[in-house]
């Protein structure tokens, strides 16, 4: 078993301070000025602009330089000074190997019936896999009914929102004292068991092991992931990357399938915030990371889903509108909230 002792608390000021995740926002802004600017200037040299919008031109070329600067020196502060002592944290890279068994899978459900009893029956074959509890969010459909018939501990959670459904998956598994290890995914059949192995395989390593679809020979090409959404994805997945500089490398920000250390999850618990719906993922990643889990990155197969999306990649524009979410918990900070104390029973 894991021990405890390795857990690693987050880093002391100004190592937790993240320069470089604000250097990258600074530059960008002083470029977006500069390219609102550029516009103004050429307009206003063909007379179409009154003269007063020369000078806004000047004053805006000018002031752009000052983020900009700015943001090339905290960059280069973090990168010079800062990312070698970060990266002198704990790792365990010649870890011990783990006897792995015990693994309770747990499914978000919602309106699933036409994939749910394949999906349940998929993760019960696998030889790791104790028990497979599937978490309905209020679903209207016959998920609940059909997960049972497949011989899934059923769970029905009220309260709408994905990221209560999640939690509620964490806490439903947490009641098994024998769940040393638990699986997240989603019941839309997205995901496959025997991607357990892979999973597994990274735990040593790890308290936590994210899944990343961003990997192009392990994806179907006819999935509702979008080049657009594929790209916005990764490019979150960097921005959680230069906000925790030196504590691992990210590209997926929005996959559900991850393992996960039951310790470990016993502490990260009271740090989430289960109201946050959609990018809850995110915050996940994000919570854990400023609190010192060690994190690793696995590949992981991705399949067309069965049935109708109901989260964040229905559209184009819905996954913009999550991935500002997104963002803005990065960069300002996630809704404050408590969990409930209950849940963990």
């Amino acid at each position: 078993m894991y021990a405890v002792d390795t857990y690693q608390p987050k880093l002391s000021f100004p190592l937790n301070i993240a320069f470089f995740y604000w250097g990258i926002l600074s530059i960008l802004i002083g470029v977006a000025m500069y390219l609102i600017a550029v516009p103004v200037g050429v307009i206003s040299l063909i007379g179409v602009f009154h003269h007063e919008w020369v000078e806004y031109y000047h004053t805006l070329m000018k002031w752009s330089t000052v983020p900009f600067c700015l943001g090339l020196v905290l960059v280069a502060l973090d990168l010079g000074l800062m990312l070698p002592k970060k990266r002198r944290t704990h790792r365990m890279v010649d870890a011990p190997p783990l006897t792995i068994s015990g693994v309770t899978v747990a499914l978000t459900a919602y309106n699933d019936e036409k994939s749910i009893a394949e999906a349940v029956r998929d993760f019960r074959a696998h030889p790791l896999v104790s028990r497979v509890i599937v978490v309905s969010n209020n679903s209207k459909d016959k998920t609940m009914e059909r997960a049972a018939e497949a011989g899934a501990i059923v769970v029905n959670e009220l309260k709408a929102g994905y990221g209560r459904c999640v939690y509620r998956c964490f806490s439903e598994a947490l009641r098994f004292a024998d769940a040393d290890y638990v699986i997240l995914c989603e019941g839309d059949r997205t995901f496959r068991a025997r991607d357990i192995d892979k999973l597994v395989a990274y735990l040593p390593h790890a308290e936590i092991v994210n899944g990343t679809r961003i990997v192009e020979q392990l994806r179907d090409y006819t999935t509702q992931l979008s080049t657009f959404m594929y790209y916005g994805n990764f490019f979150v997945g960097k921005l959680l990357e230069v906000k925790h500089l030196g504590r691992g490398t990210f590209t997926d920000v929005g996959t559900t399938y991850k393992a996960i250390r039951r310790d470990s999850l016993m502490r990260l618990m009271p740090l989430l915030n289960p109201a946050v719906n959609l990018e809850f993922n995110a915050h996940f990643l994000d919570i854990a990371l400023q609190n010192g889990f060690l994190m690793v990155e696995c590949p992981i197969t991705f399949h067309p889903r069965v049935g109708v999306s109901k989260g964040g990649n229905v559209n184009n524009m819905r996954a913009v509108s999550v991935g500002l979410r997104m963002i803005r918990g990065l960069t300002l900070g996630w809704p404050t909230g408590h969990a409930e104390n209950s849940a963990l029973g």
